[in-house]
């Protein structure tokens, strides 16, 4: 091409590219310097973090994922770091387990365990039914309440959660459609 063939803008007095919408010329101008800078330092990145970390899934033949140089994995160390939770909660659920009541309203520690336990359990058991925070549902009865169908006291609640109701083997159970 020569320089009578290129089509300049004659605002701006920049190349156009030759493309046009609604009148509207493109200008040929070039990328900013520090966008190119950022972006071949984006690419940079990804090649070293593709070559020291674990990056591409499943590449044929292989069946899983590219191992990376470090030899880094997440599923290992989410493996390791579950199993020293679990570990720590064993130790604190055996103590659990042996306290009473009582000892578990006097140990401030104790008490946060089996608080954190509880709405665990709560959340796995008794939600669905008992709705969150035990406000309740139909057909089912509030917890967060003062009115108890059965005995609200903690040996009563206690007792309630162990049997539960209407549960064919267990003699001790109420007659309602909670499981133990």
């Amino acid at each position: 091409m020569t320089d009578e063939s290129k089509d300049i803008d004659e605002h701006s007095g920049v190349e156009t590219t030759g493309h046009s919408w609604d009148g509207i010329k493109e200008l040929n101008n070039p990328l900013p310097r520090w966008w190119l800078f950022v972006w071949y330092m984006s690419i940079a990145w990804a090649i070293v973090y593709m070559i020291l970390m674990p990056a591409i899934p499943a590449l044929p033949g292989l069946g899983t994922n590219t191992k990376g140089l470090r030899g880094h994995s997440d599923r290992v160390e989410v493996a390791k770091a579950v199993s020293e939770l679990k570990t720590a909660r064993d130790a604190q659920s055996i103590v659990l387990l042996d306290a009473g009541l009582e000892k578990i309203e006097t140990d401030r520690t104790l008490q946060q365990f089996a608080l954190a336990m509880g709405e665990s359990a709560f959340g796995d058991n008794c939600a669905t039914c008992h709705g969150a925070g035990g406000r309740g549902a139909i057909g089912y009865p509030a917890l967060a309440d003062d009115v108890w169908l059965w005995d609200g006291s903690l040996d009563g609640i206690e007792y309630t959660i162990r049997h539960g109701i209407r549960h064919d083997t267990d003699d001790g159970t109420r007659f309602s459609a909670m499981p133990a």
